[in-house]
């Protein structure tokens, strides 16, 4: 028996009209999918009963995506998207032209909808901000990071990821003032860092953070 907390229940039994006897599909980011069935339909604290599984739990590769955090609308929408297209981990970093504040709790329902909404049985953790310089002192060194690096010359990011190989990854987006001169400098001395070039355009943060994901994902991520 799965029992509801009172959002859950409202909108289930409130706004979808759910009712005893209905199935539906259930999932908690670990045990795959379940076919379940409403036990009781309350609006404060509903119940199902989860009964067979029908879809294996599918989780996205080991890639982080760290962001600044941009104005709510397009930060929802990069978050979705990126729930949507295989991210492990979404990382908000406070950089030195981050003008925009986040919330934790909205940014984890954003992604909670996503995989909703796309059918995916994996929900992303959304980490508390950090300093973009703080998080880079400690950098793993196991993990590269590819950093789109559009003030100086750098690889098509196609070329640069032909020659790299599989393994823990993150992609890092700024603000959209760009990155300061320290953090620029920070980046580039990362012994992790691959910097490459997303073509001869600039990009609004969220369509960044969107050809960047694409890119790895057809290079070195499970659409291969």
């Amino acid at each position: 028996m799965l029992p509801l907390d009172a959002a859950q229940s409202t909108y289930l039994f409130g706004v979808m009209r759910r009712k005893p006897g209905d199935e539906l599909r259930v999932f908690d980011g670990q045990g795959g999918e379940w076919l379940a069935e409403v036990a009781k339909a309350n609006k404060r604290n509903g119940l199902l009963l989860c009964k067979k599984a029908v879809a294996p739990q599918v989780t996205p590769p080991d890639l982080w995506l760290l962001f600044a955090p941009i104005k709510k609308a397009r930060m929802a929408f990069m978050v979705e998207k990126a729930v949507e297209m295989g991210v492990r981990k979404l990382l908000p970093v406070l950089t030195g032209f981050t003008n925009e504040r986040i919330n934790i709790g909205r940014m984890q329902a954003h992604a909670v909808e996503a995989a909703e909404q796309c059918g995916a049985t994996f929900v992303p953790d959304v980490a508390e901000p950090v300093k973009l310089l703080e998080l880079l002192e400690n950098w793993p060194e196991n993990r590269k990071l590819l950093f789109c690096d559009e003030s100086r010359q750098a690889l098509p990011v196609a070329t640069a990821l032909a020659a790299q190989s599989a393994g823990p990854w993150a992609i890092v987006i700024g603000p959209e003032g760009g990155f300061s001169p320290d953090e620029v400098v920070a980046l580039r001395r990362l012994q992790a860092v691959v910097s490459v070039s997303l073509g001869p355009r600039i990009l609004r943060a969220d369509t960044a953070a969107m050809a960047a994901i694409t890119a790895w994902q057809m290079a070195l991520g499970d659409w291969r």
